[in-house]
């Protein structure tokens, strides 16, 4: 896998902090100070990437707005970085594609944890792997190539962790799955008490499959246990 980061923060120390850091765990490091040399590093290095690192608050923008543009873009994973002690940063963040927050001050460690974590549930359908194809409702959704299009042929833009999460629950359907479970699974991590990020990734997930959030007929929610993916799902090898 490429090991090509982009990291925007406007501190210097930080920066450099962040690049020095992550260089000895064995990463490329491309870093920028503010929203304009960020968008500059992107277009010029979007197909390298295999990470984007985004500060909330920039000098001439925003990292939300940069999460907005990256997203129309490229699925590359997003991580957020926020100050902010309000849940509505991290939120707002996810709705509108990032694949993980984390809250400032943070130990370099800990960054370091969820890029691996990533990184390791980006390999979940690397080549090799007996199952080539799932299809449910019209959908396929190749776990090799990492790409669903929906009934009409079209791809759907899925960030990496939203396409981890709909691949396990199109290889669990019919399970109810509790959150706990769920948030291992994209995160690694146990659901903090006041964590709201998995309903938000749900939802957002529901909304690139179409699937009504008041009377859901894919993802429906099971008062008081979790999840269950309920459509007939069929799996399909290399043809």
């Amino acid at each position: 896998m490429n090991r090509t980061l982009l990291v925007v923060d406007d501190d210097q120390k930080t920066r450099n902090l962040l690049k020095t850091y992550l260089e000895k765990h064995q990463y490329e490091v491309r870093v920028a100070h503010d929203g304009a040399s960020f968008n500059a590093e992107f277009e010029r290095f979007k197909d390298e990437l295999s990470l984007v690192i985004l500060d909330v608050m920039l000098p001439d923008t925003d990292g939300f707005t940069l999460c907005r543009s990256v997203r129309s873009q490229s699925p590359v994973p997003i991580i957020m970085l926020t100050a902010s002690a309000d849940d509505t940063d991290r939120i707002v963040g996810l709705e509108l594609g990032a694949d993980d927050y984390i809250a400032k001050p943070y130990n370099p460690r800990e960054l370091l944890a969820r890029i691996k974590a990533i990184h390791r549930r980006m390999q979940l359908g690397a080549p090799g792997a007996p199952v080539r194809t799932l299809r449910f409702a019209g959908f396929s959704m190749d776990v090799v190539e990492r790409v669903l299009t929906d009934p009409q042929g079209e791809p759907v833009v899925l960030t990496s962790m939203d396409f981890n999460l709909l691949r396990f629950f199109a290889e669990h359907a019919g399970e109810t799955l509790d959150r706990s479970r769920l948030m291992e699974q994209t995160r690694g991590r146990d659901l903090g008490p006041l964590d709201r990020s998995l309903d938000v990734q749900i939802s957002r997930l529901r909304q690139r499959l179409h699937d009504d959030g008041k009377q859901p007929v894919l993802i429906k929610t099971v008062r008081g246990s979790g999840y269950v993916f309920s459509a007939d799902v069929t799996q399909h090898g290399d043809s």
